[in-house]
């Protein structure tokens, strides 16, 4: 007769032991539960059964076969195990939990063991995030794509959050202040996100820095404090990263290492990352010490389209004869696209200088177009609201609310979601603690 298992067993020990290394907190035999899992990640909603082969009929073992003896006492009280098993996989599952069973026989390989385990905490655990200063969404879509999920998302624009709601009716938008948010309720999130103003900090304006109303940092300091994530993500302009801030940037990471994180600033691309524009975004990234060792900034490939062959088929789609020559011109990637604020700014590309660097790519920068080029259209082609947000690296199917003015600020003052998808992959490996 085989060993009745019991608590504690070499292949539970074993498992507990690779959930360990992984960073996982369990709890061992929850009596509370359906079945007794032998372990609980609770935070997740993850029950794990390791079942001996034999007493609970694992069909691919040898193990798993009915003795020839005494055939009519085993039969009926294995099958009663196997019952029993589906029940409580059932009932919890009922009650969200997400199951996984393992077999005797395949922690006795823990190479095999842990790939199966890996794979399964890969698709089931859920990465939260809280982000602030949404925008038209281009960080949080590209947090989405990486892998989060988003428990808030915080933005003081009606229109914008228009925009969001559209896109994603299922996200929790808070509409209000930052500095009205109170993060307590998300304490232990995952990730604390989001793309700050950027007035403080650019070149394009006084720079004042902390002495700008419109600075967030402290309010990011705040919230951290708040809901003690175990990483934060800022995202702002390449003027942050100038001499002139290096003080405010000791002050900032010096307020993050007394909470515990450590900083890391980059300044990223957009076109390395695909994006059809030039695009410089600093990214600064804090993550508790247990995660910091195991992140590395994503690298980008430098592959991208350009203007031309990003926008064509927008711009063939109204019967434009001269196209596909116009795509073979504007053979470069995009100055970078600038929203404007509310008292500066209207629907055109930039300055002057922003509008020379167009005309070279033969696009009219004066102004955006409500469609695009008809049939016999002649001349320099401008660009519409959905030919921006393709070269912001927004998907064609990403609809942004409101009048063309309005539109185009959410466009040209969002974070690229192909470079937030890339960050934050990078940031769920530190999380995973994969090397």
């Amino acid at each position: 007769m085989r060993r009745i298992c019991s608590k504690n067993t070499k292949p539970e020990l074993i498992v507990r032991r690779l959930l360990y290394s992984m960073g996982y907190s369990f709890k061992s035999n929850d009596n509370s539960l359906p079945g007794k899992p032998d372990i609980t990640i609770k935070k997740h909603k993850i029950a794990v059964f390791i079942h001996g082969c034999f007493w609970h009929q694992h069909k691919k073992c040898n193990e798993g076969r009915i003795p020839k003896t005494k055939i009519n006492y085993w039969k009926p009280k294995l099958a009663a195990n196997v019952k029993r098993d589906k029940q409580n996989a059932s009932a919890l599952k009922k009650q969200g939990w997400k199951v996984l069973k393992l077999w005797e026989c395949e922690i006795q390989n823990v190479n095999a063991a842990k790939d199966k385990v890996v794979k399964f905490m890969n698709s089931s655990v859920v990465y939260k995030s809280v982000e602030i200063c949404t925008g038209a969404g281009g960080q949080a879509l590209g947090l989405e794509q990486a892998g989060f999920e988003h428990a808030a998302l915080v933005e003081i624009e009606p229109i914008a959050c228009d925009t969001l709601r559209k896109n994603r009716p299922q996200w929790n938008v808070v509409q209000g202040d930052v500095k009205s948010f109170q993060a307590d309720k998300h304490r232990g999130i995952d990730l604390l996100a989001g793309g700050i103003p950027c007035p403080p900090f650019s070149i394009a304006g006084k720079q004042l820095g902390a002495k700008d109303e419109r600075d967030l940092f402290p309010e990011v300091i705040r919230l951290t404090l708040e809901c003690n994530p175990k990483v934060v993500m800022i995202e702002n302009v390449k003027g942050l990263l100038s001499d002139k801030f290096a003080p405010y940037r000791v002050f900032i990471e010096d307020e993050f290492n007394k909470m515990g994180y450590k900083c890391n600033w980059k300044l990223l691309n957009a076109s390395d990352f695909g994006v059809p524009q030039l695009r410089p975004r600093v990214v600064f990234v804090a993550l508790k010490d247990e995660y910091a060792q195991y992140f590395k900034w994503p690298e980008g490939k430098k592959n991208g389209k350009t203007v031309g062959q990003s926008l064509l088929d927008l711009m063939k789609s109204n019967g434009w004869e001269k196209a596909d020559k116009w795509a073979e011109n504007a053979n470069a990637i995009a100055p970078t696209l600038v929203g404007g604020s509310k008292k500066h700014g209207g629907p055109d590309l930039g300055p002057t200088r922003s509008r020379e660097a167009w005309a070279l790519l033969d696009v009219d920068g004066s102004g955006l177009a409500n469609q695009p080029p008809n049939k016999e259209f002649i001349g320099k082609p401008k660009l519409t609201v959905e030919m921006t947000a393709i070269l912001q690296g927004f998907p064609i199917s990403w609809k942004i609310a409101g009048s063309k003015t309005a539109s185009y600020r959410q466009i040209g003052n969002a974070f690229p979601p192909p470079v937030a998808k890339e960050v934050g992959i990078s940031i769920l490996k530190a999380l995973k603690k994969e090397v």
